[in-house]
This record gives structure tokens, sequence and C-alpha cells, in this order.
């Protein structure tokens, strides 16, 4: 594969800079030393502007190509923080953290963008301007969403915007992409119950909300299963439940927690519908009340067309056509990318991690093979996207 010469001599210093930052993980936030190391090394490398503590705690770098005829910005877009998982991968340079871990391989993502800020640097074959963006707080914390509510788009006046996340299972050296949606809106929701609280042994006297509970849980898979189109993308799941105190009382409340994920506006919008109109209904049908209370989270991560398409053609001059999936199956899981794909057309892509473990488990580690394939693919994309004269 044609991984770009100065790329591959950059492969062994990369690769120092992730295991670092995998040894010192930092959560939501909380990532200053990432963050610092980050404005550090951007600044040996000559980056043009440096700007720090967008989005509490985000990092943007302007690099000027040689020239700027065509005025136009691009953002590339790499996360920085960690999880809350004790790691147990047994490596070298494993967490130092207690209970925090690179379990989703967003050193590798950080350390692929300063390998592609340190060769544009040095280069500068572009014309117009690349915002690197070293965004905090992707693990739940919104810090996509903060960094734009920070003036992001507007204060670097971004064009366009693109993202990757490494992906297991898929190859070293391949990508996988598709236009529109290809990671889920990620929403929740949080249902009490009220009954009628009183002894076990007298159940004839109570309202049991864990029976109603029971009901629910079965009644609320049939949303997708029976009110969906078959061929539309969905995901209801409950994750908790919560009654009682005791063995011999029934409890008055019982409470129900879980998640929607869901890849069309459309498709979201009626199951937060139903779910509102079924609730409600079924609890009142056992003499109990229920209220629900339903909580949108990252909104669909949805791949414009022409960037997207534009994209796997970056994608397959790097790896080869054959390596590129141009229609992958999109993931139920969520991206906070996702906003600022809803402010600039763009796109997400993702490159194999090879045969790793899975993504958020304590045995996962980043594929450092797969550095200069990332490294080479934003290269590549800025220089073609921004194409010099």
């Amino acid at each position: 594969m044609p991984i770009l010469n100065r790329i591959a001599e950059f492969h062994d210093e990369i690769t120092a800079w992730r295991r670092d930052l995998h040894a010192h993980p930092e959560v939501l936030f909380d990532v200053h030393r990432t963050a610092g190391i980050v404005a550090e090394k951007l600044k040996a490398f000559g980056v043009d502007e440096i700007v720090t503590g967008l989005g509490r705690t985000g990092v943007v770098g302007i690099i000027n190509g040689r020239t700027n005829s065509s005025g136009r910005t691009i953002g590339l877009r790499a996360d920085m923080d960690a999880l809350t998982v004790t790691e147990q991968t047994g490596a070298a340079y494993a967490s130092t953290i207690p209970g925090k871990m690179h379990a989703c391989g967003h050193d590798g993502h950080t350390a692929m963008l300063l390998g592609a800020a340190k060769y544009l640097a040095e280069t500068r074959n572009f014309d117009g301007r690349v915002a690197v963006i070293f965004q905090p707080a992707e693990e739940g914390g919104g810090g996509g969403k903060v960094m734009i509510d920070d003036g992001l788009i507007d204060k670097f006046d971004i064009a366009e915007v693109y993202g990757m996340h490494n992906w297991p299972g898929m190859p070293v050296g391949h990508f996988g992409i598709r236009a529109g949606g290809i990671m889920a809106a990620t929403d929740r929701f949080y249902i009490t119950i009220t009954g009628k609280g009183g002894h076990a042994a007298r159940p004839q006297q109570t309202i049991d909300p864990i029976i109603v509970a029971a009901q629910l849980v079965t009644a609320l898979q049939t949303i997708v299963s029976r009110n969906l189109d078959p061929l539309d993308n969905a995901v209801l799941s409950v994750t908790m439940i919560e009654a009682g105190e005791a063995d011999n009382v029934i409890s008055q409340t019982a409470k129900i927690t879980g998640t929607v994920r869901t890849l069309d506006g459309a498709v979201q919008d009626f199951i937060e519908a139903r779910l509102n109109d079924m609730v409600p209904q079924l609890a009142l049908a056992f003499g109990a009340t229920a209220e629900i209370r339903y909580a949108r989270g990252y909104p669909v991560t949805v791949n414009s067309e022409r960037e997207a398409s534009f994209a796997a053609d970056v994608a397959a001059e790097i790896s080869g056509e054959e390596r590129v999936d141009r229609d992958v199956a999109p993931s139920m899981g969520g991206e906070d990318f996702s906003f600022m794909l809803n402010e600039r057309p763009g796109a997400y892509i993702f490159v194999g991690n090879g045969e790793s473990s899975e993504l958020h488990t304590d045995t996962y580690d980043f594929n450092d093979e797969a550095i200069p394939v990332g490294t080479s693919y934003w290269v590549r994309l800025a220089e073609r996207a921004l194409k010099a004269g």
C-alpha cells in the first residue's frame, strides 16, 4: 500500500507518543496532560496558530498552506479522552492510572493526527488552511458540542470536517465508510412506576410495581419488533431495573432505565412518541401510574454524500480500492462527532485495527501497525481537499 515515505519514517516516533498517552489516560474534560502534550508538539512542529482551552480543554492548531487562494479551511478531528476501565492488557506501556484506560483507541487517534500535523507543517503542499482539532470528552461528555458552542466552527471558518475511528475486526490497512448514518443516535429513557406497597404475604392489598415493570420490559421490545418497519434500524435495550429493599416487602416504586439507538431521525421521533404513549397506559392497566423521561443524547452521525465519496477515494489512494468498503455496515454505537457534522458537511471513516479485543473492553489496545495508514490518510485528505494549483 502506498504509505507516504515520510510518514513511515515517523512511525516509531508516533508509536512512542501513542504509548505515552496510553500509559497516562485522562477522562472526559480532565485531559490537561494530554492537551498540554498536544499543544507542545504543535508548537514544536511550527504550526501557525495554536488555541488551547476551546471547549474547556480542547486544542486547535491551524496550519497554513503555501498559498491560500481558495480561502478554505478544513477540519480534521481526533478525540483525546479515555474511559473509566481497569486495564488488563499486561502491556509494558499499560495504564499507570488506576481505574482509567484508553479502551477505545483515542490515544491512537491523537497520535495519528499529531503525525499528520507534523508532516503538513513541514510540507504545506496545499492551498488553504488545515485545522487539526483535538477534542476532549467524547466518551459521554459531549465535548464536540462544547467545542462548537465555544466557537470552533465560526472562529476558524471551517468549511468541511472529517473524523476517524479505529475498528477492531477490520484488517489493518482497510477502511470502511458509507454515506448517510454511520453511527447511531444515543438516547436514554428513565421510567418511574408508582404502585401501592405492602406486605409480601398479602399481595392482594398492593399494586405491585415490579409486576408492572416486568410487563413493561416485555412490552417495550414490541416497539422495535412489531411497530417499526423491519428494514428500519433501531435498538431498544432495558439496562437497569431498581425496586425494593427487603424480601418481605412489596415496594411502592420501581424504576426502569434503558437506551434507544437509531440511525434515522424519523425513527427516533417515532420511538420516543411510542414510549410516551405506551408506558403510562400499560401501568394504568394494572392500577399503577408511570412517568417517563426521554433524554436525547448524541445525534445520528451522518456522512454527507459528496464528502463520504471523496473520503473513500482518498482511502483507496492509500490502501487500494479493494481495501475500502464504501457501504460498510453502520454501528449502533454513538459518536459526538455527529455535532460537528450537523454544522458542516464532512465524513467519518473507520480504519482497521486488526483482530484486537473489542472497543471498551479491558484487554483492548490500539494497533500501532495502523498508524502509517491513518496518518497517511489524514495527509492525503488535506492535500486533496485543498489541492494546490
